[in-house]
């Protein structure tokens, strides 16, 4: 540990002399190395503070080292045909109605393992996912008339109050895993979780790169607004210095 403390130096991590692990961005390094130095920092930075709380080091070389901002890259739109794959995947009304919860309401795998009967309101046209009450468009609202046909079809005498269940649910109160909400589309390039990031960079596109009302329309923290408002902001510049065809 104390020969580890010896060659970690400030200036071995960021190759600067004012302690900071910079934007990699002008800082003399490359993309993959700026993520690799950062790593290192944020990995060793908790294995030094406990070597010093037990008096194994004097000091902690981590400690003065300053994280940069690490810049993400731009989120990429899905294409159409990534799109079809996945829906022509989609053969059971549950990975058809998880699909288009993904796809139009950005919702989470784990926040549509989690929806309740109440949650679609068919009659008002409302869907709630994670507390937030959002329209229920024509195309999901098709979708989920197929699945409680199906579930009262397929477990008429289930109390789970779970919108999606299965054979190993029915006869509980748990909600369905993962893994058996969403098999059809591993494997794919537009999987729940990409139809969710394209749905959310798809609202910034449309009405504008901007942030608030990112955050308003998903409920998303500041950074992640942020991220995919820069995102749509640098797409929007590209096609703009795209020569017309």
């Amino acid at each position: 540990m104390r020969e580890v403390g010896r060659q970690l130096s400030e200036e071995s991590f960021c190759g600067r002399r004012d302690g900071r692990v910079g934007h990699y961005q002008g800082a003399g390094v490359g993309k993959a190395e700026f993520a690799s130095h950062r790593g290192v920092v944020v990995a060793l930075r908790p294995l030094f503070t406990w070597a010093k709380r037990n008096g194994l080091i004097f000091s902690n070389p981590t400690s003065r080292i300053k994280i940069g901002q690490y810049e993400y890259a731009v989120l990429q739109p899905l294409v159409p045909k990534q799109v079809d794959r996945s829906v022509a995947t989609a053969t059971t009304p549950a990975t058809r109605l998880t699909l288009a919860f993904a796809a139009v309401h950005a919702a989470r795998v784990a926040q549509i393992a989690n929806l309740m009967l109440d949650d679609v309101d068919l009659g008002n046209r409302r869907l709630t996912i994670a507390g937030r009450v959002r329209p229920l468009d024509d195309l999901p609202r098709k979708l989920p008339l197929d699945w409680p046909e199906h579930r009262r079809r397929r477990w008429p005498n289930t109390a789970n109050l779970h919108l999606l269940i299965n054979n190993q649910t029915a006869t509980k109160t748990s909600r369905a895993s993962h893994h058996w909400i969403s098999p059809a589309m591993r494997g794919q390039d537009a999987t729940p979780e990409r139809l969710r990031v394209d749905r959310q960079l798809e609202e910034a596109l449309t009405h504008g790169p901007d942030p608030l009302h990112l955050a308003e329309v998903f409920g998303l923290d500041e950074k992640t607004a942020m991220r995919y408002a820069d995102s749509a902001r640098a797409l929007l510049h590209q096609a703009a210095e795209q020569p017309l065809q």
